[in-house]
């Protein structure tokens, strides 16, 4: 896990989106290289992956698997059988990309079998997981409302935290401010649906699994990492794990079992989204995955009620810095994933330039989607002076060339109300990005790279001085 700038920066990215360019299919575009996956028509299957042949199956083969497959197609409605129909056929639905090797039909078997946390439906998350897993892009970050019915129980939850509120109180200010603090219209979960996205994309098997755990009556999930993903000595990895304060369990020097949790507000939000979610809002499985994801970033400190967090690492209550995201998206997927920092920004916040041209920008990125990843980017929203303003986290899960040679990026956006692949031209684009997530091996010849504990640790100790 490493951090590649010159100026570390304790940007949030956890605002809405700017203005999209277009749904992709209304723009004029030609492939320019093939994908390791077939989720949109614009791409063509390419048969290979970073070890080899990709090998898949679309047929069932055992007992267990027909057993476990009948069982589902029981369960379920008449376009949810059309879904894991087409799981199977495409082979999604017998891999085994997890952590523990359980694919995704052993997965949702145990979603529709055993119980659930209280007050969440195995239909309802069956149904959930398989819609998602066949179209990542349905996942928001879109808070749903807090009913009538449930308003005195988030108060007493509100009161909880803040102890100087009192639920009971007949003073209208007071209780009208509480409630606009847990009645949201947005929410500042970018980086961590960005990162829900990627999981449900590319390891439909651990997508599946999370799922399964933070659904199950423990609400969590447990994942063995490899150290050496998160820093080249053992012991930087361990000050990391420290530091985030994520529980874990370390009985060598090579690996680490992980557990991944929601906080405990989380579980009021899932209930409400069980059993009155409207269009465009959050699924229970998004509530607690990235109720997860924010947990992990934020040192344990999120707050899913009021969507703040605290922490050791940012000043701001709101979603999630570059360091934090770097550091939860590598953990989830256990790759040494590096944060190519391009903007150069002053003490003011002003954007004054770029750390490379874009033409090295553009490559990386594609050369990052040529090797199957999708990349996560941060990107800033400015004044008139170039001053920052605002940064959201977007995916980048391809790219198009139009005829007259420009780039199309094709993103995933969670924010943007729109369950579907958008378009942005490179010209837009690119002078907006301030971070990317890419493989090491994309970017080792362009760049001195820092490790991420370096930069975490040098900006905390930067914080502190200023507290002090």
């Amino acid at each position: 896990m490493y951090l590649v700038s010159s100026n570390y920066q304790q940007y949030n990215y956890n605002t809405s989106s700017t203005n999209k360019v277009s749904n992709v299919k209304n723009q004029p575009a030609t492939k320019v290289f093939t994908r390791a996956d077939n989720t949109s028509g614009n791409y063509i299957t390419n048969p290979m992956n970073n070890s080899g042949l990709i090998t898949f199956r679309g047929r069932l083969s055992t007992k267990d698997e027909k057993e476990k497959y009948n069982f589902l197609t029981a369960s379920t409605d008449k376009n949810t059988k059309k879904l894991l129909d087409k799981l199977l056929k495409s082979g999604i639905l017998l891999k085994n990309d997890s952590n523990d090797n359980s694919s995704v039909l052993d997965n949702l078997y145990k979603i529709a079998t055993t119980p659930r946390a209280e007050g969440l439906d195995n239909g309802v998350i069956l149904k959930e997981a398989i819609e998602t897993i066949a179209n990542p892009y349905l996942i928001t970050q879109q808070f749903g409302n807090i009913p009538s019915e449930y308003q005195d129980k988030a108060l007493s939850l509100y009161a909880q935290k803040h102890t100087e509120f009192d639920p009971s109180t007949t003073n209208l200010l007071e209780k009208g401010l509480a409630k606009a603090n847990i009645n949201l219209d947005h929410s500042g979960t970018c980086v961590a649906a960005s990162i829900e996205f990627n999981l449900a994309q590319k390891h439909p098997a651990e997508f599946a699994r999370f799922a399964e755990g933070l659904t199950s009556p423990e609400m969590s999930v447990k994942k063995e990492i490899k150290l050496k993903n998160l820093a080249d000595n053992v012991l930087d990895a361990v000050w990391l794990l420290n530091a985030f304060e994520i529980p874990y369990e370390a009985d060598n020097f090579d690996s680490a079992k992980l557990t991944f949790a929601p906080d405990k507000n989380a579980l009021l939000r899932a209930q409400i989204q069980n059993n009155h979610r409207t269009s465009q809002e959050r699924s229970v499985i998004d509530v607690l995955m990235q109720s997860t994801l924010m947990q992990v970033g934020s040192q344990q400190t999120y707050d899913t009620l009021t969507d703040t967090r605290g922490g050791k690492f940012n000043q701001n209550d709101k979603g999630l810095i570059e360091f934090e995201k770097t550091f939860a998206e590598s953990v989830v997927e256990d790759k040494n994933k590096i944060s190519m920092t391009y903007q150069r920004v002053d003490e003011n916040a002003r954007i004054t330039g770029y750390e490379t041209d874009f033409n090295t920008m553009k490559r990386q990125i594609i050369s990052a989607l040529a090797k199957g990843e999708n990349v996560i980017i941060g990107y800033t929203q400015t004044d008139e002076t170039n001053k920052i303003i605002n940064g959201h986290e977007i995916t980048i899960t391809g790219v198009q060339q139009t005829p007259d040679g420009k780039l199309i990026f094709i993103c995933n956006d969670t924010d943007d109300d729109y369950p579907d692949a958008i378009a942005y031209p490179e010209d837009y684009l690119l002078p907006k990005i301030h971070h990317a997530a890419l493989p090491q091996s994309v970017i080792e010849n362009d760049v001195n790279i820092v490790e991420n504990w370096v930069e975490g640790l040098k900006s905390y100790k930067e914080m502190k001085k200023q507290a002090a």
